[in-house]
């Protein structure tokens, strides 16, 4: 019994200790005074410029929320623009803190490369848009077409494997800029455009001249877990990176928004709220960072509902459905580890 006890004290002062050490990257970004994440080069609804340069979008609200957690301040970040090519070069070599773009998390992605995937934040899955005058209703009758892709992707891999188990032929054009694979599909250079839906309606909503005139043919031909990633060898900051997504997740699961945060953060009798927002105290302390780090997210970025509604939902110009980016306990997949 006293062996027991001793190695139960012990146990705690193990993490304890773990709990209050900052690793390498979130040193450095506590040192920095600010955040730094890889996004693409401009997917609406996702990363993309204003004309006043100012970015936004649901990637860009995953690296705010991570300053907001981190500084009390979701301004407190900076994006560097990323091709599929460049996203892994650039987190492995330390160029950016947090992988936000829309990347797929995958086993070779999670272990070979030496990085972890982190948590889903939008589940998509891979389709194909075609010009509606090119009639074609199925994907199944794209054989000998011409199909513009990006390298560096799952996309690319897909695309052959759909193929072949199809026993189709296909023509691949491929263009590594996201902006320049867009202008081939426009001008006609290819008779398909083939990558994640959600960014084909994206594509199809804000850089095509007439959007009634292409259509996403129905076949959905992967799965595609969207989500940040990070290095291997640093638990503490991929803890406060999946942290911070959850408390969005978290926030819209138990309806605190950005407008009655406030309120509940004072009046909330429910204890899952209460440890949310930092009225019961300790969860900010085990993740290294103010007790009030879930609150700052809510009120300065919102919570994950209010991102997809202004970002990709029907409040914006792409006005996707949630489909299985909706809760869990509404018929969706999207589902935060609890905060306790």
């Amino acid at each position: 019994m006293h062996f027991l006890k001793s190695a139960a004290a012990a146990a705690v002062l193990v993490v304890a200790a773990s709990a209050a050490h900052a690793g390498p990257t979130l040193d450095a970004v506590k040192a920095r005074g600010k955040v730094i994440c890889g996004v693409s080069t401009g997917v609406s609804g996702f990363s993309a410029p204003d004309s006043q340069g100012k970015w936004s979008g649901i990637d860009v609200d995953v690296c705010r929320s991570i300053a907001a957690a981190l500084f009390g301040d979701a301004a407190k970040f900076e994006v560097v623009a990323l091709t599929p090519v460049q996203r892994f070069t650039a987190l492995q070599s330390g160029e950016i803190d947090v992988l936000t773009r829309n990347t797929t998390l995958s086993l070779q992605r999670d272990t070979a490369l030496g990085l972890n995937a982190v948590a889903v934040n939008f589940y998509d899955g891979q389709g194909f848009m075609v010009p509606a005058k090119l009639g074609v209703k199925s994907a199944k009758e794209l054989n000998g077409a011409t199909v513009c892709v990006q390298p560096g992707t799952t996309t690319e891999l897909n695309l052959a494997d759909y193929f072949r188990a199809n026993k189709l032929t296909f023509k691949p054009v491929v263009i590594e800029k996201q902006d320049e694979v867009v202008g081939a599909y426009v001008s006609g250079r290819c008779d398909v455009f083939t990558t994640d839906r959600s960014q084909l309606a994206s594509v199809r909503a804000t850089q095509t001249p007439k959007p009634e005139e292409h259509i996403l043919l129905p076949e959905v031909i992967s799965k595609e877990p969207l989500g940040p990633m990070v290095r291997h060898g640093d638990d503490q900051w991929m803890d406060v990176v999946r942290w911070s997504l959850f408390a969005m997740i978290e926030g819209e699961e138990y309806g605190i928004t950005s407008a009655n945060v406030d309120q509940m953060a004072s009046s909330s009798t429910d204890p899952n709220v209460k440890r949310i927002l930092g009225a019961t105290p300790g969860m900010g302390k085990a993740l290294g960072v103010d007790e009030k780090w879930a609150y700052n997210i809510i009120k300065q970025v919102g919570n994950y509902g209010e991102s997809f509604e202004r970002n990709v939902g029907k409040g914006s110009a792409l006005k996707l459905d949630r489909g299985p980016n909706e809760q869990w306990n509404k018929g969706g997949l999207l589902y935060a580890w609890p905060i306790r």
